[in-house]
């Protein structure tokens, strides 16, 4: 008999809150690029990094609430991670797969090349540890693939838009747009559902099997009968449906005494 942890209820939710703040994070990101974002770049590169230039007291405000907005995206990118590689290191040992330590969860996902490819493959195995029923396959199998996609076009999007090459002043302050918040907030969205299917399947499993236990400890309990009182009698009581003894005496003394006269008048 296995025993296994409970679902990572509090993971996933995790998991879920964080990766909202994310999404809202880069959001505010891309507002200021479009609001703000080209005009800034512009400035500072007409300062030459000289923060006592003329005119550099203008753009302060700007470039503190820029690097604001860049913190708050890598602080919810990092919790973000954090959070959903807990979730799966815990729903991996609540599903009891072989090797439920985070050993390979770590690897999947922080080896280069390897997290290409490796993560879903691991996420899938999770799911079809977990027990899940049988006519959501090819749904589930849907959701894995579209999500994994998302999260592939998401990372090239950004990786692709940063202005690494870029000749200063020429373009915006991190090349984000609307695009790339629709492929983000498209692969949070998918991962989410992926987190809540799995959490999901393994709550109703851990339900079913607490009820099956339950049952099996009502058959098993052995079934008792209410007992006879016993009624203990003193000396000079008699039980029910029984003749005294004295009367008994008196019986056969009284047949005797009828039974003796036709004796002898048999023998006269």
């Amino acid at each position: 008999m296995r025993f296994v942890s409970s679902p990572p209820r509090r993971s996933a939710t995790a998991v879920h809150v964080t990766l909202s703040a994310q999404v809202v994070a880069i959001a505010a990101l891309v507002v200021f690029e479009h609001a703000r974002g080209k005009r800034l770049a512009r400035e500072i590169s007409a300062l030459g990094g000289d923060p006592h230039a003329p005119g550099a007291q203008a753009v302060v405000g700007a470039v503190t609430l820029f690097a604001i907005l860049i913190m708050l995206v890598v602080v919810t990118v990092v919790a973000s991670a954090a959070a959903y590689l807990t979730w799966l290191v815990q729903a991996r040992q609540s599903a009891a797969v072989p090797e439920p330590s985070a050993s390979p969860v770590l690897a999947a996902w922080l080896l280069p090349g390897v997290n290409l490819v490796v993560p879903p493959v691991l996420v899938y195995r999770l799911w079809w540890a977990s027990r899940p029923p049988s006519d959501r396959h090819g749904r589930w199998i849907a959701l894995l693939v579209a999500w994994w996609l998302s999260w592939l076009a998401a990372v090239t999007l950004v990786v692709a838009r940063l202005p690494l090459g870029a000749a200063p002043g020429d373009s915006d302050l991190t090349g984000l747009g609307p695009v790339d918040l629709v492929a983000v907030a498209l692969s949070a969205l998918l991962c989410a559902a992926t987190v809540r299917q799995i959490t999901g399947i393994q709550a109703a499993d851990g339900r079913d099997r607490r009820a099956g236990d339950r049952q099996g400890a009502g058959a098993a309990a052995p079934k008792s009968f209410p007992s006879t009182p016993q009624i203990r009698l003193s000396d000079g009581d008699t039980p029910r449906g029984s003749l005294p003894r004295t009367t008994s005496r008196q019986s056969q003394a009284r047949i005797s005494s009828q039974s003796s006269p036709a004796v002898s008048k048999r023998s006269s």
